[in-house]
C-alpha cells in the first residue's frame, strides 16, 4: 500500500527573519485559481515592517488586513486587487503561506485533527500523513488504525503476517511495534474478503473509490475461481463471519484462506459439507493455507451415498498445505476428521482443535508424513490418531485426551516422531502400537489411563524414550506377542496395577527407566517372554520389584531393585530368567524369591539388607546362584525349603542376622566354593529333614556353628573348610546325621565337631577332618 506523495513547501518564521534581516525580496508563489480566484501571480511585496508585525499578521486570523499590516501596494494595480481578494478570505497569505493552513498544520488542537482524519480511509490517512510531521503523528495514531482495522476485518487483535504461512495474532502489551494495527492492515490489505452482503464497504464507489482497493464476494467458491483465473501469485482470501455449506473447495494453488471474525474466530467462520470432504488439498497447494475456520463435515444419514471417504479435510499426496488455529469435526461414523494420505502428503497442522468426531480424529496413512503441532484432539469414538501403511508424520506438543478408544494407534507397519505430547483419560492405551509398527515416542506424558499407558502387541517394534508413563489403570506398558519395543530412560510410577507388564511370548528392551510407587510389580515378565531388562532403578512398588512367572524368561541386568515392599524379584512356575549383576537390596520381604518350579541363573548380584532372607528356594525351584554377595539380611543369607534345590557356588554370603545358609524340610541344594563368614548367627544350618551337598567351601567367623545339622537331617560335607567360628565347627544333633568326608575344621572356640547322643555320622578320612580336637557330646 502507497499512497501518492503530496509536495507541501513550507516558509518558517526563522527563514523570514533571515530574509529580512538580508533585505532580500520575497516572492510569492503562485496560488491556485480556487484559492486566489484568479491565475495571475501577486506582485512582489516589499516587506519592511518588523518582525512583530509579521507574527501578528500571520496569527490573527479574524482580523482584516489593513495598512496597518505592513504590506503596500499600488490600489490601483492589477495585483493590488488581488491581494485584496486574498485579505478577504478567512485565511491571509503571507511569503507563501496561508495563515489558515499554518493555524490547521501548527494550532488546531490535537483532538479536533483526530476526529478529522476520523472519517478518512486508509489511502487518504497515508496522503494527510505526508503533509507534515504533526499530521504523520497524528495519522499514525493506533485508534485510528484500530477502528478501520476492525471494520475491514473484524479482528479483536492485530493479526501479523510476518512470513508465508504464517499468521499470528500479537498481544498489544507485548508487541515491540509502534502500531501493530497499521503493521497489520499494510500485511494484510492485498487480500481478497469473503462477506456476503458487504461489498460497498469495500468496494465503495464515485470518489470513495480513490482511498480504497479492495474486492468482496458472497462465496468461498467466487473468490477462489477469481483469484485462480486471474492468476494472482499468493492471493490471500479473509472469509468473514458466517456459515459456508455445500461449497466445493478442492484447493490446488497457494492460497491462504483465513477466517475473520471478532473473539474467537473459528467459532463464527463455519464451513459445512454433506455430500463430499469439505475441503480438499490436492498437488499444487504446496504453500497453501488454511486458518481460523471450523471445518464439518456432516453426512446425510438418509442419503444412499457411501461416504466412507469422506472427511472435513483431505490433504492427498504431492502438496503441503498449512492448516492453522481451525477447529475440525466429523459426525460421520466412518472414516476420519482429517485424512492425510498418499505419498508426499506433508501438511503441517498446528493449533487445531480435533474433536468428539464420531469415529477416529487424525488419519495418517500410505507413505503420507507431515508435521502436527500443538493440536487438542479428544472425546473422539475411535483413536484420536491412526497412523498407519509406512505413513511417518512428526507429532509434537500435541493433547490428546478422553478419547472413547485407545488416544494414539499405530499399526500395519505404521512410523512416526511423537515428542512432548500429553495423553491422558483414554478409554483404553494411551499409545499402542501394533503389527509391525515402528513408531518413536519422546518426552511425551502418558498418563491415567482406563486401561493401560503403552500397549504393544502382535509383532509391534518402537522406541519409547524419556517418558512420564503414571497412574494408569492398568500397566503403563504393555508387552505382548512376539512384540519387541525399546523402553529406555522412562520414569514409570504410580500405576494402579504394574508398571511393565511383557507376556504372550513378549520380548523388548527395557532399560534405564525409573519404575516405583506401582501397585503391583514394577516388571512383570510371563509365558514364554523374554525381553532384557537392565540399568532400571525398580523401587519403592506396593508389591514387589520384578515377577517372572508363568515360564517367562528374560535377561535381567544390572538393575537397582530396592525398598519394594514384597520380593525384590520374584522367580516362579517354570520361569527361567537369567539376573546378572543387580543390585537388590532395602527390601520388605526377600530379596530374590524362587519358588514353586521357578529356575534361572542368578549371578554376580549385590543382594542386601532386606528384612526377611536375601535368597528363598522353595518348592521345586532349581536355581543357579553363583558369584553373588549376599549379606544384612534379618532372616539369614539365603534359604531353602519345602522341597527346594538349588546350585548355590562361588557366592559370598556374610553379616546375616541368622544362618548365613538354611537348608530344611526335604530341600536338598548343592552348595560349592561358597565363602560364608561373620554371621551374626552360625554358618549353614540344616533340619527338619533337610538334605544338601556341601562342598568346597569356607565356612568362617561365624557366631555360632559353622555347620548346625538337627532334626532328622542328613546332609553329605566334602572338602569345606571350617574355622574360626566363635562356637564348634559341626554340630549335629536331635537324631540327625551327615556324612564327613575329607573337611578341614580348625581355631573354633567350641570343638571341631560336636555330636548329641546318639547321632552317628558316616566319617571319612577321619585324621584329615578332625584336626583340632574333638567334642563329643553323650
Amino acid at each position: 500500500m502507497r499512497p501518492q506523495s503530496t509536495r507541501v513547501t513550507r516558509f518558517s518564521t526563522r527563514k523570514l527573519r533571515n530574509r529580512y534581516r538580508s533585505n532580500s525580496l520575497l516572492r510569492s508563489r503562485k496560488s491556485s485559481c480556487d484559492e486566489y480566484g484568479g491565475r495571475e501571480e501577486p506582485r512582489e511585496t516589499d516587506v519592511s515592517q518588523s518582525e512583530n508585525q509579521v507574527g501578528r499578521s500571520i496569527y490573527n486570523l479574524r482580523k482584516r488586513p489593513s495598512s496597518e499590516s505592513g504590506i503596500t501596494a499600488h490600489p490601483n494595480s492589477k495585483k493590488h486587487r488581488i491581494r485584496k481578494c486574498a485579505s478577504s478570505s478567512s485565511s491571509q497569505h503571507i511569503e507563501g503561506h496561508a495563515v489558515g493552513g499554518r493555524y490547521l498544520t501548527e494550532d488546531l488542537p490535537d483532538e479536533v485533527l483526530l476526529k478529522i482524519f476520523s472519517y478518512l480511509l486508509e489511502f487518504d490517512l497515508c496522503r494527510v500523513a505526508q503533509v507534515c510531521h504533526r499530521f504523520k503523528e497524528i495519522a499514525n495514531d493506533s485508534e485510528l488504525w484500530k477502528t478501520l482495522y476492525q471494520d475491514l476485518f473484524e479482528y479483536d487483535l492485530p493479526l501479523l503476517h510476518p512470513e508465508p504461512k504464517v499468521f499470528n495474532f500479537v498481544q498489544l502489551k507485548e508487541c515491540a511495534l509502534e502500531n501493530p494495527w497499521k503493521e497489520s492492515f499494510q500485511q494484510l490489505y492485498r487480500g481478497y474478503h469473503v462477506r456476503p452482503g458487504f461489498d460497498e464497504l469495500y468496494q465503495p464507489k464515485g470518489k470513495k473509490l480513490k482511498s480504497r482497493n479492495m474486492m468482496c464476494f458472497d462465496t468461498i467458491e467466487q473468490a477462489y475461481n477469481y483469484v485462480d483465473a486471474e492468476e494472482i501469485e499468493n492471493p490471500m482470501l479473509f472469509v468473514h463471519t458466517g456459515i459456508y455449506q455445500e461449497e466445493f473447495l478442492l484447493i490446488d494453488t497457494n492460497v491462504a484462506i483465513i477466517g475473520a471474525a471478532p473473539g474467537t474466530v473459528y467459532d463464527h467462520v463455519l464451513i459445512e459439507r454433506e455430500s463430499g470432504s469439505t475441503v480438499v488439498f490436492v498437488e499444487g497447494a504446496k504453500d497453501a493455507y488454511l486458518g481460523y475456520m471450523t471445518l464439518k463435515f456432516s453426512p446425510d444419514i438418509t442419503s444412499s451415498v457411501p461416504h466412507h471417504k469422506h472427511y472435513a479435510l483431505e490433504v492427498s499426496e504431492t502438496c503441503s498445505p498449512t492448516i492453522d488455529h481451525c477447529r475440525i469435526k466429523s459426525t460421520s461414523v466412518v472414516g476420519a476428521a482429517v485424512c492425510v494420505s498418499g505419498s508426499g502428503a506433508d501438511p503441517h497442522i498446528r493449533h487445531c482443535l480435533i474433536k468428539d468426531c464420531e469415529n477416529v480424529g487424525l488419519y495418517v496413512t500410505d507413505y503420507a508424513q507431515g508435521t502436527y503441532e500443538d493440536n487438542e484432539i479428544s472425546g473422539n469414538a475411535l483413536a484420536g490418531i491412526w497412523v498407519k501403511n509406512h505413513s511417518n508424520p512428526i507429532m509434537r506438543r500435541n493433547h490428546i485426551h478422553h478419547g472413547r478408544d485407545v488416544g494414539i494407534f499405530t499399526f500395519d507397519n505404521g512410523l512416526g516422531y511423537f515428542e512432548h505430547c500429553d495423553i491422558h483419560n483414554n478409554r483404553i492405551a494411551g499409545f499402542e502400537v501394533k503389527a509391525g509398527a515402528n513408531p518413536t515416542v519422546v518426552r511425551c506424558e502418558i498418563h491415567h489411563g482406563q486401561t493401560g499407558g503403552i500397549y504393544v502387541h502382535e509383532n509391534g517394534r518402537g522406541q519409547f524414550i524419556e517418558n512420564k508413563i503414571h497412574s494408569n489403570n492398568f500397566a503403563g506398558v504393555w508387552i505382548t506377542s512376539n512384540s519387541d519395543p525399546t523402553i529406555r530412560k522412562n520414569e514409570i510410577y504410580n500405576g494402579h496395577q504394574g508398571g511393565v507388564y511383557i507376556f504372550g511370548e513378549g520380548r523388548g528392551l527395557v532399560e534405564h527407566n525409573n519404575i516405583y510407587g506401582n501397585a503391583l510389580a514394577g516388571i512383570q515378565i510371563r509365558t514364554n517372554s523374554n525381553p532384557i531388562v537392565r540399568h532400571n532403578k525398580i523401587h519403592h512398588g506396593q508389591h514387589g520389584g520384578i515377577y517372572v512367572h508363568e515360564k517367562g524368561q528374560g535377561l535381567i541386568e544390572e538393575n537397582e531393585v530396592y525398598s519394594n515392599t514384597l520380593a525384590g524379584v520374584w522367580i516362579t512356575t517354570g520361569s527361567t530368567p537369567v539376573l546378572r549383576r543387580n543390585r537388590i537390596h532395602s527390601g520388605k520381604q526377600v530379596g530374590v524369591y524362587f519358588y514353586d518350579n521357578g529356575h534361572g541363573v542368578l549371578e554376580d548380584n549385590d543382594i542386601f539388607n532386606h528384612l526377611y532372607s536375601g535368597v528363598q528356594i522353595r518348592t521345586g525351584s532349581n536355581p543357579l546362584i553363583r558369584k553373588n554377595k549376599i549379606w544384612g539380611g534379618q532372616n539369614g543369607g539365603i534359604l531353602v525349603y519345602n522341597g527346594g534345590l538349588g546350585m548355590i557356588e562361588n557366592n559370598e554370603i556374610f553379616d546375616n542376622a541368622m544362618a548365613g545358609v538354611w537348608i530344611k524340610t526335604d530341600s536338598n541344594p548343592v552348595l560349592r566354593h561358597n565363602k560364608i563368614h561373620d554371621g551374626r548367627d552360625g554358618g549353614i544350618c540344616i533340619f527338619n529333614g533337610g538334605k544338601g551337598i556341601l562342598e568346597e567351601n569356607d565356612i568362617f567367623r561365624n557366631a555360632q556353628a559353622g555347620v548346625l545339622i538337627s532334626t532328622q537331617s542328613h546332609p553329605t560335607l566334602r572338602r569345606n573348610r571350617i574355622f574360626d567360628g566363635l562356637a564348634a565347627g559341626v554340630e549335629i544333633t536331635n537324631n540327625a546325621t551327615a556324612n564327613l568326608d575329607g573337611n578341614k575344621i580348625f581355631n573354633n572356640k567350641f570343638g571341631g565337631l560336636c555330636l548329641a547322643s546318639g547321632v552317628n555320622p558316616v566319617l571319612k578320612d577321619v585324621a584329615h577332618a578332625t584336626q583340632q580336637r574333638e567334642t563329643l557330646y553323650v
